[in-house]
């Protein structure tokens, strides 16, 4: 059998995006040794079949290593683009007329090509067009059909195909396109934990996502727009898990505003007992350069703070030049930060009160019992993930151990803070339950002799959702004594 690796000493998890700086096996291989805890895939760069080996690759390590590994695919979203210019790139100027109309016809400084009917159907006067990832700005001072007419309000450098954002409008489009369903097809097929939606404006557009998902991976929603953030709560109540996509939203926002969206955010995620992932230019300096900055290290600081589940690394780790001093370095100011002696108290500002259920009631127990008798862990028996989630809601003091029969929920929990799973036999009986709880602490050295575990599971066992049993143990240390193993993986 594999030989079992302890669990990280921090509760925050990694999240490192994989790119041509870091999608081979070696390479993979040491993102994770560095700190990484899952993978992020980018569906908006390259083909399908350029992904197949980084998804056996990331399968190849989870075999080798004997930890369940965790993969997100990232889907592209609408993107928003302005047409071409007859001569490639124009300058628009400060208080002169723009125009953006349905015309094919190469554009000059006075108009261009919006090939977006839904952006015309849903525009209005005053309403701003930020183009170049907020790099200019337009006011639509007339709204046609076909035809809107704006005012420049900061000019600059426009050049073919460039992006657009739109802040002050929800537009009549669906979170999904053509190539967004095949890539999700292909991702749900290669065996994709979570399915990461773009673009979301309103709980409705998470429905056809999770249709094609089938049950077969979780699905989070990207908070980037403002239309989402008026209605976090629905959009948040019908996904698996949030992403705080700080990119997009510190375009289409002030950017004063970002950072006390972005623990709105967390704040609500947390209430709601879905994970919640910090991400987009957390130590973006890094992309070039061998250390990061001290904003950037209080950036990443903050977000262990407020008790992220996981914090991300785009660029940085998938097409950077040091993209494992990147993640050496976000799991060091993790371990810095959860090492302070107020972290505890600060993550807990956010108040998780219990839903009025067993399951419930006995997460919050099992939080306050290993706080009261110095735990070394908590264990939880669980099929689906559930009781696991609601455990990590409470940010307990201890690690959370998680055992469960099905692989797929091992490997989603691999976004979930504090969170270590293994995928093992299901047990029978409340005596079995016990003596694998014991073994499997001391085999993952998550507790030696005489140390205190708090068991967590429902009986009759093998039935979802029954949580009602807490029990507390203590390791006599010798229970792996003339015993063979516990068949992980099985």
């Amino acid at each position: 059998m594999t030989k079992a690796i302890s669990p990280r000493s921090r509760k925050v998890r990694i999240l490192a995006t994989l790119g041509p700086a870091s999608n081979t096996p070696e390479m993979i291989e040491r993102l994770f040794h560095a700190g990484a805890d899952a993978f992020r895939i980018n569906m908006s760069h390259g083909d399908q079949a350029s992904k197949i080996p980084v998804f056996q690759a990331i399968r190849a390590l989870e075999k080798k290593l004997g930890r369940p590994s965790t993969i997100l695919a990232d889907l592209q979203g609408p993107k928003l683009r302005v047409g071409k210019f007859a001569e490639g790139k124009v300058t628009l100027i400060a208080g002169h007329e723009f125009t953006l109309d349905r015309d094919s016809a190469p554009g000059d400084a006075t108009r261009v090509e919006l090939p977006h009917r839904e952006i015309f159907e849903a525009a209005v006067a005053d309403a701003r067009l930020l183009l170049d990832d907020g790099k200019l700005v337009l006011r639509v001072t007339s709204a046609q059909p076909d035809r809107l007419t704006c005012r420049v309000e900061v000019g600059g450098a426009l050049s073919n195909n460039k992006g657009l954002n739109v802040p002050d409008m929800v537009l009549p489009m669906a979170a999904l396109t053509e190539k967004d369903r095949s890539d999700l097809a292909f991702a749900v097929e290669q065996g994709a934990d979570w399915i990461a939606l773009s673009f979301v404006q309103r709980p409705e557009d998470l429905m056809e996502a999770r249709r094609l998902i089938g049950g077969k991976a979780a699905l989070l929603a990207k908070i980037e727009k403002p239309s989402a953030i008026a209605r976090l709560e629905e959009i948040v109540e019908q996904c698996d898990g949030v992403m705080v996509a700080r990119g997009d939203l510190g375009v289409e926002l002030p950017p004063q505003t970002v950072p006390p969206l972005q623990k709105r955010i967390v704040e609500t995620a947390r209430r709601l007992g879905r994970p919640v992932i910090v991400a987009t230019q957390m130590l973006e300096s890094m992309i070039e350069s061998p250390s990061p900055t001290r904003a950037e290290v209080s950036d990443v600081a903050t977000a262990v703070y407020d008790g992220a589940d996981a914090i991300m690394l785009s660029a940085e780790s998938a097409a950077g030049q040091w993209p494992i001093e990147s993640v050496a370095m976000m799991n060091s100011i993790a371990d810095a930060v959860e090492r302070d002696p107020t972290h505890g108290d600060r993550v807990h500002f956010t108040i998780t009160r219990p839903d009025p259920t067993t399951a419930d009631a006995l997460s919050e127990a099992a939080k306050n019992i290993a706080s009261t008798v110095s735990a070394a862990a908590i264990l939880c028996f669980t099929s689906s993930g559930s009781t696991a989630r609601r455990i990590a809601r409470e940010r307990p003091s201890v690690p959370i151990m998680v055992l469960t029969p099905k692989i797929e929920t091992a490997r989603r929990l691999g976004l979930l803070w504090g969170v270590h799973a293994v995928h093992t036999r299901d047990v029978d009986s409340f005596e079995e339950m016990v003596a694998k709880s014991k073994r499997m602490a001391l085999r993952h050295h998550i507790g030696k002799a005489g140390d205190r575990l708090i068991l967590c599971a429902g009986v009759p066992f093998r039935t979802p959702g029954s949580t009602n049993v807490l029990h507390v143990v203590t390791l006599v240390g010798d229970e792996l004594k003339n015993h063979r193993g516990d068949s992980e993986g099985a």
